[in-house]
């Protein structure tokens, strides 16, 4: 009973809206272009301004990073479990020259950050 008051009231309120919208471009359609064009261009700006501040998280592309490495790390465990015991010898040099170029090709971006830990205040200067 709740939800066929609910679907009713939904299907009322849009009925209204579409009888709203057809007797404004009927009366005045210079002004219904008007109102939706500024009605787009507001919610343009709002979201650019929501993409703006949602993009300069650090915490997010920190949180991405960190899921992208758990993903490689658990396809690396699985290719190790799935792996034979003991390939043969032709097999296993192959696989040696394969598993350098891997590491290789690591695509971590690393940073050394310079700390000020050997550096030490001058506490006479005022």
């Amino acid at each position: 009973m709740k939800n066929r008051f609910s679907s009713i009231l939904f299907l009322t309120i849009l009925l209204l809206a579409g009888v709203g919208l057809i007797t404004s471009l009927i009366s005045n359609p210079s002004g219904f272009f008007l109102n939706i064009v500024m009605l787009l261009g507001i919610g343009v700006l709002i979201w650019l301004v929501f993409q703006s501040l949602n993009k300069s998280n650090p915490q997010k592309k920190e949180q991405k990073a960190f899921l992208k490495a758990a993903k490689q790390s658990k396809k690396r465990l699985q290719t190790r479990e799935k792996s034979p015991a003991k390939p043969s010898s032709s097999n296993r040099v192959s696989s040696l020259k394969a598993h350098k170029h891997q590491k290789s090709r690591s695509t971590a971006n690393l940073t050394v950050i310079d700390g000020k830990k050997g550096k030490k205040k001058n506490r006479a200067s005022f």
